[in-house]
């Protein structure tokens, strides 16, 4: 049961990044790399609103997720807009340029040195003999109302339906009135929100560094991948499954290839179910 706390802390963290990509990915069809850099600085926009503003812990976090959701729309419009009808590789350099450029840019700022996030929730709690730190619950409760949250945005509502449609013919949305561009850029906010809450909520039990978001984002592709590319239901499924396995194998086999799990997963998964779990077949 401890393992199965740390792997819904785990799945919740890496479904929220995984949910943000998925959202860009149907938009621009290419991976955006500059997503793991949106994650390091909502943690360090979180962590400096903390400890330079001596702001409180959920007001650091909605500054966090407002200034990535601005930088995401930004790189939307000055750097993916223009590549809009270039080949697969050209915006793929240019988020990794992204990712590169807010590396620096967070390097120069508040140096390389690791930090430690502080947070209210320190209680430890005993739920039946199981070791239920207060931050890890409220990661499990919040990851998981906002996923629920954005499936209700994306399912119920007018402008959510309008994303699904982007996500699954952009010239056909424009056709029946769709503003893709408005439609491009609210999805790049979304997402620079979701990275933002992960972090913010993941940082006081992990680190913060400039060169954090590189295996989360990492772990993240194998999340959609695995869940079918721009499957929403499968980045949340995905990211529990990695969650658990992470846990799981660090528990049983060694914390050492914790990391290397979730890639041999991938490999098994895709050599049963190329398309990934969640992707319909085609005919």
């Amino acid at each position: 049961m401890q393992q199965v706390l740390n792997g819904l802390t785990l799945g919740g963290i890496y479904g929220l990044v995984a949910l943000g990509l998925t959202l860009v990915y149907g938009i621009l069809h290419v991976p955006n790399f500059a997503h793991g850099a949106f994650y390091m600085v909502g943690a360090f926009v979180a962590f400096h609103a903390m400890n330079a503003w001596g702001l409180g812990y959920w007001l650091a976090m909605l500054v966090a997720a407002g200034v990535v959701a601005a930088m995401a729309v930004v790189s939307e419009r000055l750097v993916f807009t223009p590549l809009r009808n270039a080949s697969g590789i050209h915006p793929m350099v240019a988020a990794i340029g992204v990712l590169l450029f807010l590396e620096a840019a967070a390097q120069a700022l508040w140096g390389a040195d690791f930090q430690r996030m502080q947070t209210p929730y320190t209680s430890i709690i005993d739920l039946g003999g199981v070791t239920a730190p207060a931050q890890r619950l409220l990661i499990i409760a919040a990851a998981f109302a906002l996923m629920v949250a954005l499936h209700l945005f994306l399912t119920r509502t007018v402008v959510g339906s309008t994303i699904i449609a982007m996500a699954q013919n952009r010239d056909g949305a424009s056709i029946v009135g769709i503003d893709a561009q408005r439609v491009a850029m609210l999805t790049f906010a979304i997402s620079g929100v979701l990275a933002a809450v992960a972090a913010t909520l993941y940082a006081p039990i992990n680190l913060v560094y400039p060169a954090m978001g590189h295996l989360v984002i990492t772990k993240a592709f194998v999340i959609i991948i695995l869940g079918g590319m721009g499957s929403i239901p499968g980045a949340i499924v995905g990211g529990l499954i990695i969650g658990f396995a992470e846990s799981f194998g660090a528990y049983y086999i060694s914390t050492d290839y914790k990391d290397i799990i979730a890639f041999v997963l991938l490999v098994v998964i895709l050599s049963m179910r190329p398309e990934g779990l969640f992707a319909k077949r085609g005919r």
